[in-house]
């Protein structure tokens, strides 16, 4: 979420769509009068914005969801009673945590070189390149005390979202500090920032921005592959402690680990991975899922593990993973991650810690600053890391000298990718060629199977849902003379927003007696596109003994959240992101929702009578439709416009287009949409202009 102003945004994903005013005009009575009337009736035609009556529904929707998770996981630490319940708890929440951020590749050789050396007073900095991974490269600037014969403590020092990275005046400065008072602190670049741009352009820099702006459009199509981005920031940091662990210089009985921000998420998730660490100290990150949920915060894709809350974990659970080493959890007063939060967190750790035994080991420091890895929070986190190594107290930061980026500078021409580094995106790219070699083309019940578990889709209730009948809006030009609106109620708080067309007013339940239905699913808007669409025109034409529905789901049209800010839904932090991406921690990727929800109206459809339904999607609107296409028998013939070609080639393309509500997680170690659409050539599947990678923006 944070982005310092050093930081630049990205473009868009998607740029929105322009919907026309349109209202009725007579026809000009002489020649030549025609430009004058028109625009005589467009002045005063009302602007006809998309209706959208539903526009809280996704957040209220995920508060209570999210609230149900922190109620359970309350639920779990509130039995605990004894130390040796908490011993069990925290063995619990490290297997939990493990299943989440997934299996840690082979270590491989770290290859290391140190590329310059400068000695400053009482300390020297050493620029270092190391492999995470084969050919993968990390920077970082290991600052090492020169005052002691002994061996030091070691800090593996992990960085906020700086486009300079390690250079960013707060990270160098904490690395400085812990230098001058004797502890050895190995700071390392996070990728898409500093030396690792992964969007490298003509001049060295990024071209997407840097820093959150790589973080989401590398990270979120991983997902399809089955890896979690929060992952990979965290094995660097593993394999920089294994870096840290070769340096004789080093007392490995104490290893510490700090950050700020998108630091203070790697601290975080780092005490819950890396037993090895001894202490922590994360910084402007730690609150609770439910405080970021319930102040609308979106945060990178990193910030947001898979099934975490699934698993009913919470940020206090990283922390209770280490427990009960010492951590200290720092806040500040005026930062958009709620205090709050932090505080409760303290409370339910202070609990366990003191069943453990160790109630001293647990602290929490909440600063009078902005967010920010401030004097104050440096301070305290000097002060809690002398006090458990026994170096004494350090109440004040020494007076610091910041280096110049150049001086920090590990690679010759300031960016790895110019050595040869992989990128990011090419071992993803490796992984879904190697996915799709394994394959193979799946089909029948073993598809339809896969696809019930990839999108997490519960079973069906038996009967029908309620619906909603909602009042009328007055004229719309739909292609019909009249129309009714119907909540469709999929999921408790949920509802899908369903038109039926019909020559007459329609304002009481649905009528009965056609057996034949067509069922269009919107790309954005079921009411603008039934306005503007010539497509969806064509179909209520090519259809005429059939009733008609357009359906906007969950979070689409009428439903489309107005939360994260104003006018925030197709930014690449607004609130489609920020639903997809919890969708995925609770184990409810948005797609799957999506399909559900036209899986409860199909449900609601035949229950009308309507014995064949055509099954009609387009865009976004196509892959929920090809979905419940696939496991609804009610359906009988389906068309897609611009649907999406594969979810391979968003895993192979870098500069993909398409949201993240489109991606559930390990989809390609499954299968792949065209396995879907082969199947629906049972159901007489037309497909119209599929849409790749690069398309899917508006």
């Amino acid at each position: 979420m944070d982005q310092p102003s050093s930081s630049v945004p990205r473009r868009d994903f998607m740029q929105t769509v322009s919907l026309a005013a349109l209202g009725g005009a007579l026809a000009p009575l002489m020649p030549g009068a025609a430009s004058a009337a028109d625009a005589a009736v467009k002045k005063a035609a009302p602007v006809l914005e998309p209706l959208n009556r539903f526009p809280r529904m996704m957040q209220d929707w995920l508060v209570t969801e999210v609230r149900a998770a922190e109620t359970r996981g309350n639920e779990q630490r509130a039995k605990l009673k004894t130390k040796a319940d908490a011993e069990a708890y925290v063995k619990s929440v490290q297997q939990r945590i493990r299943e989440c951020f997934g299996p840690m590749p082979e270590k491989t050789p770290l290859n290391a070189k140190v590329t310059k050396t400068q000695e400053r007073e009482g300390y020297r900095i050493e620029n270092i390149i190391f492999e995470s991974r084969p050919g993968f490269h990390v920077t970082g600037n290991l600052y090492l005390p020169t005052t002691k014969k002994t061996q030091v403590p070691g800090v593996i020092g992990v960085c906020g979202h700086s486009l300079n990275g390690k250079a960013a005046e707060a990270y160098q400065s904490f690395a400085q500090g812990l230098a001058r008072q004797g502890m050895a602190c190995f700071l390392i670049d996070p990728v898409g920032q500093g030396e690792r741009f992964q969007y490298l352009n003509e001049k060295l820099g990024s071209r997407l921005g840097g820093g959150t702006s790589e973080h989401n459009q590398m990270g979120n199509h991983q997902v399809l592959v089955g890896e979690v981005l929060g992952s990979w920031f965290a094995w660097d940091a593993m394999r920089a402690l294994d870096y840290l662990l070769t340096r004789p210089e080093i007392d490995p009985k104490h290893l510490g680990v700090t950050g700020n921000s998108g630091g203070g998420t790697q601290t975080t998730w780092l005490c819950g991975l890396e037993p090895r660490f001894t202490m922590g100290a994360p910084s402007c990150f730690v609150t609770t899922f439910r405080r970021d949920a319930e102040n609308e915060l979106p945060q990178d894709c990193e910030q947001c593990p898979p099934s975490v809350l699934a698993q009913d974990l919470d940020h206090c659970d990283f922390i209770a993973a280490m427990a009960p080493k010492p951590v200290i959890i720092m806040a500040q007063e005026k930062d958009f991650f709620d205090a709050r939060g932090s505080a409760e967190t303290y409370e339910r750790l202070k609990t366990l810690y003191t069943l453990l035994g160790k109630p001293e080991n647990i602290q929490l420091h909440t600063g009078p600053d902005p967010h920010g890895y401030s004097q104050s929070n440096r301070e305290a986190m000097y002060r809690f890391f002398g006090k458990v190594t026994g170096l004494g107290g350090h109440e004040a930061e020494p007076v610091l000298t910041l280096e110049k980026d150049a001086d920090l500078q590990c690679t010759p021409e300031g960016q790895v990718a110019r050595m040869g580094s992989t990128s990011l995106m090419a071992m993803t790219r490796a992984k879904a060629e190697a996915l799709a070699a394994k394959r193979g083309e799946l089909k029948g019940e073993s598809l339809i199977k896969a696809v019930r578990e990839v999108l997490h889709l519960p079973e069906l209730p038996s009967t029908a849902p309620d619906y909603r009948i909602l009042r009328s809006v007055g004229s719309r030009p739909y292609p019909s003379k009249g129309y009714c609106t119907y909540g469709i109620e999929t999921a408790p708080g949920i509802h899908a927003l369903v038109t039926r067309l019909s020559e007459e007013a329609l304002t009481s339940r649905l009528p009965r007696g056609q057996k034949k239905a067509v069922l269009y699913v919107s790309h954005r808007s079921a009411d603008a596109e039934l306005r503007e669409d010539p497509w969806v025109k064509e179909l209520v034409t090519a259809h005429p003994d059939a009733a008609f529905f357009a359906c906007d789901v969950r979070g689409i049209g009428e439903s489309q959240p107005d939360t994260c800010g104003a006018n925030q839904f197709l930014r690449p932090y607004g609130s489609h992101y920020f639903y997809a991406a919890y969708g995925l921690m609770m184990d409810q990727p948005l797609l799957g929702q999506r399909a559900y929800d036209l899986l409860r109206v199909i449900q609601v459809l035949k229950d009308a009578g309507h014995e064949e339904i055509h099954l009609a999607g387009k865009g976004w609107g196509a892959l929920p439709a090809a979905f419940a296409a696939l496991l609804s028998s009610g359906v009988t013939q389906v068309t897609l416009k611009n649907a999406l070609s594969s979810f391979h080639e968003i895993a192979i393309h870098e500069d993909y287009q398409w949201p993240y509500a489109v991606m559930p997680f390990g989809v390609l170690e499954h299968f792949d949409l065209p396995d879907c659409y082969r199947a629906l050539e049972a159901k007489k599947l037309l497909q119209l202009e599929p849409w790749g990678a690069g398309d899917g923006m508006s």
